[in-house]
């Protein structure tokens, strides 16, 4: 028997997107239905993503301290017996962070009276679904929907997933360290989980077609990461591609063309995500399509009336804050508000080893403009830094602005805990910030945000430590 169901707004997704809208359209006293299938709210970033890769990162560095102490090359005056990794239970504590944090989705969206159907939902027209839960089907029409389906990994043809090869979803839940590790794909995700796992003790090799890794950032950020690979043993195949897997053996062919082959225990395919657009009815909604993206205007509306979409649905850059913002954005429309969705900048950050935050115009957005002043400032040169171990591998933060009235337009940075300093490189730029309103801010001392006074005291023609 299928039951019907009428609601104001129909949320699809219960990623960072669809969740955030869902409290938002609560919170403005809206009729709220968010349908989603996944075994936990919170969608890939809180389950198989961002939340879990951060928390193995975190068990990584935790025993590459001690792994350190142990053998001597810690200069902190520690000493340690050797370390040993019992990943299942490191894999338990991390689903563990997952469920708290699922829990407090779940506790959040009860509070704004949305209602969670646990299902998937097939679109037969473009405002209404229906949803086949556990128990029975349901039958939905909204007067507003909003698509937040998310995104996937992406297979290769010839390296599919199963049994040893692996996306980033089983990479983070292996009950055991690889002994051998092959990575195909240098991008964030990529590097990410391979130093994590190099840094637990497995045997890392990383295959990227590109000329470099990271090709989406300047060669001045990525060189520490590519610097640090070196030092810990990282095999690092650049301008390489990836065959087929058998008896523990990937093919590779180099970049010279010549064949090879890389033992591996497991093969991590990371060669990015594409928008989940697939198995639920989208084809039936008559929205516009943007190449493999649900095409959108700035306040995320599609070109079917009252259908909107937000998140990794829509496309680049396939970053949770952006669904989130997006999700507020929408829910305050429906709701009657006058918004749009127009950041300035929306800050990317890669968890590797040193961390990478970029928000706003790079070097290479800029090259061959004369308008622009760039200035970079060294953590060597700041104390914190230097009392934390995170001075010395080549971390910096640049500032770039114009010339002509020292408006920012970009704030890029590379070392430890950077990841920290994003919120503060993207507030300045999204407030129309000059060189003089950094200078001007007074900043704490001992932090690492001293880094970005004094790269804009030194674009101002007058830094104090260096």
């Amino acid at each position: 028997m299928t039951q019907t169901l009428k609601t104001k707004v129909l949320i699809i997704g219960a990623g960072t997107g669809g969740y955030v809208a869902g409290i938002r359209c609560g919170q403005l006293g809206l009729e709220t239905v968010l349908v989603d299938a996944s075994p936990g709210l919170g969608g890939t970033c809180l389950n198989v993503g961002c939340i879990p890769s951060k928390a193995i990162i975190h068990a990584a560095g935790k025993y590459e301290t001690v792994a350190k102490a142990a053998s001597g090359d810690g200069a902190l005056g520690i000493t340690a017996s050797a370390p040993a990794i019992d990943l299942s239970k490191t894999v338990e504590w991390k689903d563990g962070v997952v469920k708290k944090l699922n829990a407090g989705v779940a506790a959040l969206l009860k509070k704004a009276k949305v209602k969670v159907i646990k299902g998937w939902a097939d679109f037969s027209d473009a405002k209404t679904c229906t949803v086949k839960t556990d128990d029975d089907d349901i039958r939905i029409t909204a007067e507003h929907v909003i698509l937040a389906t998310g995104s996937e990994p992406v297979e290769l043809p010839f390296l599919p997933f199963g049994g040893d090869v692996i996306s980033s979803t089983e990479a983070l839940s292996l009950p055991e360290v690889p002994k051998k590790l092959v990575v195909v794909g240098g991008g964030y995700i990529g590097l990410e989980l391979g130093i994590a796992f190099r840094k637990l003790g497995a045997e890392v090799a990383i295959v990227e077609m590109a000329e470099r890794i990271l090709p989406l950032y300047d060669k001045a950020l990525t060189d520490p990461v590519a610097k640090w690979l070196e030092k810990h043993g990282v095999q690092l195949l650049l301008g390489a591609r990836a065959g087929g897997f058998g008896d523990g053996k990937l093919n590779v062919t180099d970049k010279d063309g010549n064949p090879m082959q890389l033992d591996a225990d497991k093969v991590l395919v990371t060669v990015g995500r594409r928008a989940r657009t697939k198995g639920w009815g989208l084809e039936n909604m008559g929205v516009a399509m943007n190449g493999p993206f649900v095409k959108i205007d700035n306040r995320c509306a599609t070109s079917m009336k009252n259908v909107w979409a937000i998140g990794d649905l829509t496309g680049e850059p396939m970053l949770a804050h952006k669904g989130s913002a997006q999700g507020e954005v929408v829910a305050e429309i429906i709701a009657g508000h006058d918004r749009v969705f127009d950041p300035t900048t929306i800050a990317a950050v890669c968890f590797t080893e040193p961390e990478i935050v970029s928000a706003g115009l790079g070097p290479d957005d800029v090259k061959g403009r004369d308008d622009v002043i760039q200035a970079v400032f060294p953590f060597a040169a700041i104390g914190r830094a230097l009392a934390i171990e995170a001075g010395e591998d080549g971390g910096f933060v640049r500032v770039i602005a114009s010339k002509s009235d020292h408006r920012l337009l970009g704030v890029q940075a590379v070392g430890q805990h950077v990841s920290e300093l994003s919120n503060s490189f993207a507030q300045m730029l999204e407030m129309g910030a000059v060189l003089e309103d950094v200078a001007g801010t007074i900043h704490v001392h001992p932090t690492l945000g001293e880094a970005f006074h004094e790269a804009s005291l030194r674009a101002l023609g007058h830094a104090i430590h260096i």
